[in-house]
This record gives C-alpha cells, sequence and structure tokens, in this order.
C-alpha cells in the first residue's frame, strides 16, 4: 500500500492543516501542522530534518 500524501491548508483562524485524500479525492483524515510535525519527527520521517 502506498503512503498517502498530505497537502496543507489553513483553516478560517489561520492555522496550517494537513489533509489526506482517498483515492476519490474525498477528505481522509485531517491534522493540524503541530500535531501531525511531532509524529513525523517521533518516527524519523524522511521529509523532517534530524
Amino acid at each position: 500500500m502506498a503512503k498517502a500524501r498530505r497537502t496543507t491548508h489553513r483553516s478560517s483562524k489561520g492555522t496550517k492543516l494537513y489533509a489526506v485524500r482517498d483515492s476519490k479525492g474525498r477528505f481522509k483524515d485531517i491534522q493540524t501542522f503541530k500535531r501531525a510535525h511531532g509524529q513525523d519527527l517521533k518516527r524519523g520521517s524522511k521529509a523532517e530534518g534530524k
């Protein structure tokens, strides 16, 4: 199974959000940047600096 790509959005309050879409283009998951970034650091994501 391929990893889902995240796109960034801004909420109406201005917070940065990550959105993941399914194969039909519908939103599957929406996370705040802070929550997603923290998990990326814990997992040692290649996208995040170590």
